[in-house]
């Protein structure tokens, strides 16, 4: 079945680019790929021929264009998605896509041709409507909607037949700063979520394969499409970076081959091989000497009149304090779900396999699996003996990936109230985040972390970053990523480095009387190699701030003038950006004060009015542009093609959707158990038959996928007649050879 299907599709697509506009050829041009004969072309793909060029090349249907520029503590993106209509008819392009999770979204263009419509802010339900009446008066448009805080939507309506539409959104973000380096991700691929509850005919449309749930209401707008790998990747990007960090660095990427040029004073990065396919997460690193490495920084921005600041203070390094290796509980969480199968689980087993390796006497450990369901090695933590130890890493050995992501389960036992601890308690949670219901898991950590501190380790190609880092501030811990193998031994030992370290606790902030807000508000305890990175509006920056903390029974004590700061676009929209991450926070006390709709109203008018005044991209408020005049045909219909999305690298269609996943996971995690228990696949049949429901089968997913790549309906009646004769043609010719 695959292979005719990828026959036949090619065949039509090599007839389709014989008749197809010299304009669109023209148009595409620089995205085509390397020259393709049509016998090595996969389902969807379109080989075209331009004009000074005989050999025919493989075209996207959608690519998109990164440009990264680096200035301090920021970096501010441009993000260009063009949308290619290979067809005769009208299309509205629909494509979600992630961003990083800190991204402050402020920028909507649409392009077509020489022409540029930029977008304005509007409450959501607006925007909405504007788009809507738009399209209907026949009038090209784009919509920008946010759904999660790293998943988005590019909504563009008119897409001319043989033409080219492109969108450009532009952001800043703040970069992340450890250990002496400085590094940014820029997120290319949503995976496929785990969506629990039951189906709902309420919350948001959308196109995606998953149903909307009463848990995860918008669960149809955040699983896009995906195209099964046997087609090839699709979606291809390419990336520029400008570095300007204002002194020598070393620069590397763990996740692309890319090449380096100087010029100026500036860093110019790009990928190697040219335009990658959108199935991993970009990853660029870069590191000063330690001389250069900042010990604090300022950089200040006027935005309608209020100054605003991002402060970052570095605490002292760790050979300044007396070190002294603590005594720990650690509870080890590793996700064992469908999603995880393959690179990805066995990236955890090795974190898992080095972490319980660094344990002392002194420790105590347990593990728990899920996908799900949850189960636990011991009843209770037990000693990190030689013993103990051996027995675990065997267990671990018998753990496959397969089913559902019951991620609530597994913190219930994590974080089950055990206060009786006599070292620290540190929770180390293993998984790719690729779950819907993010905010009722961050209600719950909130409430129930007490004196643990949660650590996420984000494993494998394209983890859910929004999941990973929210989850852990919820938990007062951090967020390590690990996206290749030979990541996992460096990145794991810098964490246990870090958590075996005394933290530096206690932290005390002292503002002088001109600033009205800081974030964010409550200061977390700090880990070795670890920031003060903080966000400020003031009524004007004088005097100076004083911090002190604690650490090994060490006073620490630092003062920074707030003044003589770089100027630097940007800061009131990342102080913004954190306002709203502090207000959705606030949503499950609200609850609990107000009653949930009188919560849910609150905190909408507030995300609202933040996102109108600072013309920011929030779950309540979008970006839409609407071309002046008419472009549409009276009486054309614009028919909706959802783009399709690429499996993420090392992940596996058939462990996410199955038809009959076994229960190989399930017995793996009761051969965990000393004592036997009830089937975790009878406990967790349910929750596992609704993934089920709500998602494709491999194969139906490779059709949905041919169906929007292609569209059954791209072509005119007259056309569609013209292959079948020809393919008739055909087969008449094959079957006479055959005879013969």
């Amino acid at each position: 079945m695959r292979v005719f299907s990828s026959s036949f599709a090619a065949f039509v697509c090599f007839f389709l680019a014989g008749l197809a506009p010299a304009e669109a050829l023209l148009a595409t041009d620089p995205a085509l790929g390397a020259p393709m004969v049509p016998a090595h072309a996969t389902a969807g793909t379109l080989l075209v021929r331009s004009d000074d060029d005989q050999a025919l090349r493989p075209m996207p249907m959608l690519s998109t264009d990164v440009a990264i520029s680096v200035t301090g503590l920021i970096a501010r993106t441009a993000v260009t998605q063009y949308f290619h209509n290979p067809t005769d008819e009208w299309l509205e392009g629909i494509y979600v896509f992630p961003l990083p999770q800190n991204a402050a979204v402020d920028t909507l263009e649409m392009r077509i041709g020489e022409r540029v419509v930029v977008g304005e802010i509007k409450e959501r339900g607006e925007a909405k409507r504007i788009y809507e009446q738009a399209k209907a008066a026949g009038k090209k448009a784009a919509l920008l909607e946010q759904e999660r805080p790293n998943i988005f939507t590019t909504s563009v309506a008119g897409i001319h037949p043989g033409g080219t539409v492109g969108v450009r959104i532009e952001y800043q973000r703040e970069l992340d700063y450890r250990d002496g380096g400085f590094s940014l991700r820029f997120p290319m691929v949503v995976g496929p979520r785990y969506v629990p509850g039951s189906p709902t005919v309420e919350g948001f449309a959308g196109t995606g394969w998953a149903e909307n749930t009463d848990q995860v209401p918008d669960g149809a707008r955040i699983t896009p499409v995906v195209a099964d790998p046997a087609g090839g990747p699709i979606n291809p990007v390419a990336i520029q970076v400008t570095l300007n960090a204002g002194v020598p660095v070393t620069v590397a990427s763990p996740s692309h081959a890319i090449r380096t040029a100087s010029k100026d004073g500036e860093l110019h990065i790009e990928l190697q091989a040219g335009p990658v396919p959108a199935e991993r997460d970009f990853v660029l690193e870069w590191r000063p000497a330690p001389t250069d490495a900042p010990r604090a920084a300022l950089f200040t921005e006027t935005f309608n009149g209020e100054t605003y600041a991002l402060l970052m203070v570095m605490p002292p390094s760790g050979e300044a304090l007396p070190a002294k290796r603590l005594a720990r509980e650690v509870i080890f969480v590793i996700d064992t779900s469908g999603s995880m199968a393959g690179t990805s689980f066995r990236e955890a087993r090795t974190a898992l396999r080095l972490a319980l390796k660094r344990l002392s006497p002194r420790d105590s450990f347990n593990i728990v699996a899920f996908d799900s369901t949850a189960q636990r090695l011991y009843r209770r933590s037990v000693a990190a003996t030689p013993e103990r130890i051996g027995h675990a890493l065997r267990r671990i050995e018998a753990l496959t990936a397969d089913g559902g992501t019951e991620m609530l389960a597994a913190l219930k036992l994590a974080l089950d109230g055990n206060t009786a601890s006599s070292g620290v308690r540190q929770v180390v949670f293993i998984t790719d985040g690729a779950v819907g219901n993010e905010t009722a898991l961050f209600d719950f950590i909130k409430s129930h972390i007490g004196a643990s501190r949660l650590f996420t380790v984000g494993i494998g190609s394209a983890p859910n970053g929004y999941f990973m880092r929210r989850a852990a501030e919820a938990g007062r811990g951090t967020f390590t990523y690990i996206g290749r193998p030979e990541e996992v031994q460096t990145k794991m030992s810098e964490l246990f480095a870090r958590l075996e370290s005394p933290v530096l606790g206690d932290i005390a902030v002292q503002w002088p009387g001109v600033v009205t807000e800081v974030f964010p508000e409550r200061i977390p305890d700090l880990y070795l190699g670890e920031p003060l990175v903080m966000v400020v509006k003031a009524s004007q920056l004088t005097g100076a701030v004083h911090f002190s903390g604690m650490r090994a029974r060490a006073r620490w004590q630092q003062s920074v003038t707030l003044s003589g700061g770089a100027a630097q676009g940007g800061i009131a929209r990342l102080f913004a950006r954190r306002k709203i991450d502090a207000v959705n926070l606030e949503q499950g006390y609200l609850r609990r004060e107000l009653g949930r709709e009188q919560a849910r109203v609150q905190v909408r008018s507030k995300i609202v009015e933040l996102g109108l005044a600072y013309h920011l991209v929030t779950r309540h408020t979008s970006l839409v542009a609407v071309e002046k005049e008419r472009s549409i045909p009276a009486g054309e219909k614009v028919k909706p093609w959802p783009v399709p999305v690429n499996l993420p690298a090392g992940w596996e269609m058939e462990a996410i959707w199955g038809e009959d996943p076994d229960d190989a996971s399930s017995t793996a995690m009761i051969a965990m158990m000393t004592k036997a228990a009830p089937s975790p696949a009878d406990k967790g049949r349910k929750q596992q038959d609704e993934l089920r429901k709500s998602a494709p089968t491999s194969q139906d997913a490779l059709l949905v996928a041919l169906n929007q790549r292609l569209p059954q309906t791209a072509t005119s009646a007259s056309l569609l007649l013209l292959a079948g004769l020809l393919l008739l043609g055909v087969a008449l010719l094959l079957r006479r050879r055959g005879r013969a």
